[in-house]
């Protein structure tokens, strides 16, 4: 069945009630799990890009507190959900140990074999998004994965375009990516199309779909156009969830509903309906 991961990312403006209700609201969506980011700018970007680019120090007030991690893994805990984070250093590895009960590794640092060994070595379940990679890259940050610890990685083909056009989506790629990886695929949404969402699960059978949330409008990625609100995904992640129900058991043999149906068929001996033993016996 497709999990669905509920993206934080940078819109709980540093307010720990304000992440405490994105918890609450992806377990209220039905979400597998909530997912936050762990950096620091200057564990992020070069000093002389800092130095020269004031957009690029401005995102230190996107940064996510560390002392907020033990209370957003217990109440993830508490809902009986999954609480993940992405870690863009070494050191944040090492911090979100204790809490994370898998890590998430960005496509940005998908090049980056330190970071793929780090968290691969701790033991825990890793997810990996692949926005701008080619295969090849794809298959070489696999085989890194499961030489370092994590036998079985889970990798998101996804495009980082924020928004992402639907038509540059590529969902064909999951499937791609899953034969030359060998590994288990799904799909990181940047789109904010319900319709790439139903064509992910059902046509190329993303086993995660990611996507990008924010609770009101006030977040601080939600003006880039990537983010869905509560009643945007609600309806999608019903719909898929609730269809699973339709799947039964594969068997085919008559269910509940039909059995009363049964005897009504044409009777093998003159083609007419209903068996020739209701007819015997049947009132109006």
């Amino acid at each position: 069945m497709t999990r669905f991961v509920a993206e934080v990312s940078s819109n709980h403006h540093r307010d720990v009630d304000r992440a405490l209700a994105f918890v609450e609201t992806a377990s209220r969506l039905g979400c597998a799990a909530v997912k936050f980011q762990l950096f620091k700018v200057d564990e992020l970007f070069t000093p002389e890009i800092l130095a020269r680019s004031p957009k690029h120090r401005a995102r230190s007030h996107w940064e996510l507190p560390e002392e907020f991690l033990p209370a957003l893994a217990a109440r993830s805990r508490d809902l009986g959900i999954q609480f993940a984070c992405t870690p863009f250093s070494l050191r944040a590895v090492d911090v979100l140990q204790p809490h994370v009960d898998f890590y998430k590794i960005a496509s940005y640092e998908l090049p980056w074999a330190d970071l793929l060994r780090a968290c691969a070595r701790t033991g825990k379940p890793v997810v990996l998004a692949t926005g701008m990679a080619t295969l090849d890259e794809v298959v070489r940050a696999a085989d890194i994965l499961r030489g370092a610890g994590c036998a079985d990685p889970l990798l998101l083909h996804c495009t980082s375009g924020y928004p992402t056009p639907v038509e540059q989506c590529n969902l064909a790629a999951i499937e791609t990516i899953r034969q030359a990886t060998r590994a288990r695929a799904g799909w990181s949404d940047h789109s904010v199309s319900p319709a790439v969402i139903y064509r992910a699960v059902h046509r190329w059978r993303a086993e995660m779909v990611e996507f990008h949330l924010d609770l009101d409008g006030t977040g601080a990625e939600f003006d880039a156009g990537h983010c869905w609100l509560p009643k945007q995904i609600g309806p999608a992640i019903e719909t898929v969830l609730h269809g699973v129900a339709a799947d039964g058991t594969g068997d085919k043999t008559p269910v509940d509903v039909e059995m009363a149906d049964r005897e009504w068929r044409a009777d093998p001996t003159d083609g007419l309906r209903p068996t020739l033993a209701i007819r015997k016996t049947w009132n109006p």
